[in-house]
């Protein structure tokens, strides 16, 4: 980047919602529910598009607008100043959350958190001991 600031105020804006399976269209999911990956965050997405090799920032303090709590975003950059792309392979913002959801399952932080507690699972899966159902005249 020859050493100056990049101005990140035009690159592509990516929230961890659009690729997230517990969200639905209307909360701001982008991609079908297939492709989608359960709870990713914006460090894994900025590894992500490391990993494809794509310029990224992340705004830690930036939120959703349509839920203000989800905290944090990354700015890719798609495109260079001449107009070609970083990544032949990722020509649109779809794509890129498409390849980003397929790769964050993958995620070394993401292996290792699932592993450790696979143990302490097995005793929650109790039912409430009382009857269900409607009362009977």
């Amino acid at each position: 980047m020859n050493g100056e600031v990049p101005n990140i105020k035009k690159w592509v804006v990516f929230y961890p919602v659009y690729i997230n399976s517990k969200k639905t269209v209307a909360e701001g999911r982008r991609i079908s529910l297939a492709k989608a990956c359960e709870n990713p965050t914006c460090a894994e997405i900025a590894d992500c598009c490391n990993h494809l090799k794509v310029p990224n920032a992340i705004e830690i303090d930036k939120a959703y607008p349509r839920d203000f709590m989800q905290r944090g975003r990354v700015r890719v950059q798609l495109k260079k100043e001449d107009g070609t792309l970083w990544n032949p392979a990722i020509s649109s913002r779809k794509q890129l959350m498409l390849q980003v959801a397929e790769l964050v399952p993958r995620h070394t932080g993401r292996t290792k958190k699932q592993e450790a507690p696979s143990t302490s699972s097995a005793a929650a899966g109790s039912s409430k001991p009382g009857k269900g159902g409607r009362k009977k005249r």
